[in-house]
């Protein structure tokens, strides 16, 4: 069943108006009529079974059938801090990312980031990241959408990362290096609802100056095994770890 994040000011007494791009996707590209049934997340993360009752030139009518006993997130609150990547890079780590359970997304400029993205570049992508996210966590049948954060400097990184429970930056002098901590030494100590802090480089890795940051602000260097990973699949393998760790095996 077809799945769709609405804005709380479009829930009232039972019904659910849809506009926008979700309109246009009913009725233009799912061909949807009368009684037609979907599911609308509520931004709270309540998910209502709903049936559709009007469809104008504007907005499509949803009644709410029943609410569902659904929470298909994270048992812990996950945020990716990549180093920005070239190309396209960052659009598939966003959508891959969300489809594995990450709350949050932040990109940061890197020393070695061969990009370099100012505030207007930044403010024109950022709505399409937006937009990446919203609809990867609905192909996954999330609860709630992550948020993502503009391009962040290293420095005002740092300064998010304050408040995490965990952090972790993953160091590819690590992955040499077999006597190394891995991240599962690690999830043994983690408790659900903790929040974990993930900080991966950009296609060059980390400067030093970086690394002697990191440790001075309380991340642990781990090693994602023994080989060298893209800066693209670092995340996913992360992602992937934690969730099967989490919520398959406990």
């Amino acid at each position: 069943m077809q799945r769709y994040f609405i804005d709380e000011d479009n829930w009232q007494d039972g019904y659910i108006a849809i506009t926008g791009d979700d309109y246009h996707h009913i009725t233009n590209v799912m061909r949807m009529d009368i009684d037609s049934e979907i599911l609308c997340n509520h931004p709270n993360g309540k998910v209502a079974h709903c049936k559709i009752e009007k469809i104008d030139t504007t907005t499509v009518v949803v009644k709410i059938i029943e609410w569902l006993e659904s929470n298909t997130d994270s048992p812990i609150s996950i945020t990716i801090a990549q180093g920005l990547p070239k190309g396209d890079k960052w659009e598939f780590i966003l959508q891959k990312s969300t489809e594995l359970g990450v709350s949050r997304m932040i990109a940061f400029q890197a020393e070695r980031s061969v990009v370099k993205w100012d505030d207007k570049k930044v403010n024109k992508k950022f709505a399409r990241w937006e937009k990446i996210v919203k609809e990867a966590s609905e192909q996954s049948h999330r609860n709630k959408i992550p948020s993502v954060d503009g391009v962040l400097s290293f420095s005002a990184l740092l300064e998010e990362s304050k408040n995490y429970e965990w952090k972790f930056f993953a160091f590819e002098d690590e992955a040499r290096n077999r006597q190394s901590k891995k991240l599962h030494d690690y999830f043994a100590k983690i408790n659900e609802g903790d929040s974990v802090f993930v900080c991966i480089g950009p296609e060059g890795g980390f400067s030093l100056n970086e690394v002697e940051q990191l440790l001075a602000a309380s991340f642990q260097a781990i090693r994602l095994g023994p080989r060298i990973l893209r800066t693209e699949t670092a995340p996913l393998y992360v992602l992937s770890s934690l969730s099967y760790y989490f919520e398959e095996m406990r």
